[in-house]
C-alpha cells in the first residue's frame, strides 16, 4: 500500500503516531513517502523534516515488515517554483499545501493514499485503498462541517475533507488538477486554501462513507479517525482541537482511550529518538 504524508519538521509527532497506527492495522507492505520542504518566507522559517528522523521511522516500519519503507523527498525547489503567496500567512501552515505538488514528483507511484499527520488508522483500510480509481482524480469523505456551507452544486453536498484522499496521479496530471490548485493558491486567498482549491477545481471525484475519514466521533466501523477542530455546544459554544500527540487532551478532553497502545509506543519511541539526538550532540 502506497501512503503519502507532507510537511516540515513540525510533523514529527503526528507522523510517528499515524505510521504506528498503520503498522498495527495493515499487514500489507507499506510504501510510505513523505514530501518535505524548507524555506524562509518573510520573518518565518520552515525547516524541512530531517533525513535522520525518516531513517529512524524506516527502522520502525521494518520491525513489522522488512519490505516496508519510509522515503523522504525534499521538494524545496519545486515548491519555490510556485509559492502559494496569497496563502502563506493564513492560520494553516503552507507546508500542508505540499500535497498539491505531488504530480511533479516522479518517484511517487500512480495510486497513493494521502493522510494528514493528525489521522489515526483504526482498521485495515485495504478495501478503501483497492477501490477502482479509473477516471477518478481523488476519492474522499465529505467534510463534516464544510459540506453544509460550501458546495459546487447547490442541491448536493460535495465538499470533501482533504485529510484522507486516495489519489490517482496520472488522472490528476491529465486534468491538471494540482497545477490549477497551485495557481489558485498562489493568486487567491482562501479559507483552508488547498482543501478549498481541490474542491473548487476537481472535475471527477468520488465520495465514500464517513468511516474512512471520521472527523467527529469514534464509531465501531471507523477506519480512519481524523482529529480536526470541532464544535461543542454545552455548557457553552466553543471549539475543541485536540491532536493525538496531546495525550492528556485525548484522555481528559476527548475521553478517548482507544489508541493508548499506539500512544504508549509513540512515547517510548519519541524518548528513544530524543536520547539518540542527545548522544550525537
Amino acid at each position: 500500500m502506497n501512503v503519502l504524508y507532507c510537511g516540515d519538521g513540525n510533523i514529527k509527532d503526528g507522523l510517528l503516531i499515524s505510521i504506528l497506527s498503520l503498522i498495527k492495522n495493515c499487514p500489507e507492505k507499506l510504501n510510505v513517502y513523505v514530501l518535505t520542504a524548507g524555506i524562509s518566507y518573510g520573518s518565518t522559517e520552515y525547516k524541512a523534516l530531517s533525513e535522520d528522523y525518516c531513517n529512524f521511522l524506516d527502522e520502525v516500519v521494518k520491525r513489522k515488515n522488512q519490505e516496508s519503507f519510509i522515503k523522504l523527498i525534499n521538494i524545496t525547489e519545486i515548491f519555490k517554483s510556485c509559492i502559494p503567496d496569497a496563502n502563506m500567512n493564513t492560520r494553516f501552515t503552507p507546508m500542508c499545501m505540499l500535497r498539491l505538488y505531488a504530480d511533479l514528483v516522479e518517484e511517487l507511484p500512480d495510486k497513493i493514499l494521502y493522510l494528514d499527520n493528525d489521522v489515526i488508522c483504526r482498521l485495515n483500510p485495504i478495501k478503501f485503498y483497492n477501490m477502482d480509481m479509473e477516471n477518478i482524480e481523488m476519492c474522499g469523505v465529505l467534510d463534516y462541517y464544510g459540506s453544509w456551507f460550501f458546495r459546487n452544486q447547490p442541491l448536493k453536498r460535495d465538499y470533501l475533507n482533504s485529510g484522507v484522499l486516495l489519489l490517482n496521479l496520472p488522472k490528476i496530471r491529465q486534468t491538471g488538477l494540482f497545477k490549477k490548485c497551485r495557481n489558485r493558491c498562489r493568486d487567491t486567498e482562501m479559507f483552508m486554501p488547498d482543501q478549498s482549491a481541490l474542491n473548487k477545481l476537481s472535475v471527477c471525484k468520488r465520495i465514500v462513507s464517513r468511516k474512512f475519514n471520521e472527523q467527529r466521533k469514534l464509531h465501531k466501523d471507523t477506519v480512519f479517525q481524523h482529529f480536526t477542530t470541532s464544535f461543542r455546544f454545552f455548557p457553552i459554544i466553543r471549539t475543541v482541537s485536540v491532536k493525538p500527540w496531546n495525550i492528556k487532551g485525548m484522555h481528559n478532553i476527548l475521553h478517548l482511550n482507544e489508541y493508548d497502545e499506539i500512544l504508549n509506543e509513540y512515547s517510548e519511541l519519541k524518548l528513544q529518538y530524543s536520547s539518540k539526538e542527545r548522544a550525537i550532540l
